[in-house]
């Protein structure tokens, strides 16, 4: 996948490259890994592929509980994890900035691109929100 090989190059590629989009890296959620991205400079938000950034996001509980309770912060999210599911926290620099590629949910594996796309929210690729699935109503 060209978005987790060099996020900055595809964003370009797509059309979507704007500021804050340079130095960008895509990290994948799978079965097994689950990523949550923060700015604890909170600075360095994509809002040119995300939009405006959410008040929670900017809020420094958020950026300090993202940290120091990953897990507690995705509960209130509705992502409740198994245990063998590790968390990974990313915290975006001026240098790094990261997008979660959410997981493909189950019963999708004819969608088309466009469809799925459907499916992703800003939320998924800040890491809060994980199922995807067709059933469930966009947060």
């Amino acid at each position: 996948m060209r978005l987790l090989a060099n996020a900055t190059a595809a964003i370009e590629e797509f059309g979507f490259a704007g500021h804050r989009t340079g130095h960008l890296q895509a990290i994948e959620n799978t079965p097994d890994v689950h990523n949550l991205i923060v700015c604890t400079l909170c600075s360095c938000y994509p809002f040119s592929l995300l939009g405006m950034s959410p008040a929670w996001y900017k809020s420094n509980e958020y950026r300090a509980r993202a940290v120091r309770d990953p897990r507690g912060v995705l509960k209130e999210f509705g992502v409740e994890l198994d245990s063998g599911t590790q968390v990974r926290v990313w915290d975006s620099t001026s240098e790094r900035r990261y997008l979660v590629v959410p997981q493909r949910p189950t019963g999708v594996d004819d969608w088309g691109e466009d469809a799925l796309a459907q499916l992703v929210t800003r939320n998924s690729m800040i890491g809060t929100q994980r199922d995807l699935s067709p059933s469930r109503e966009k947060v």
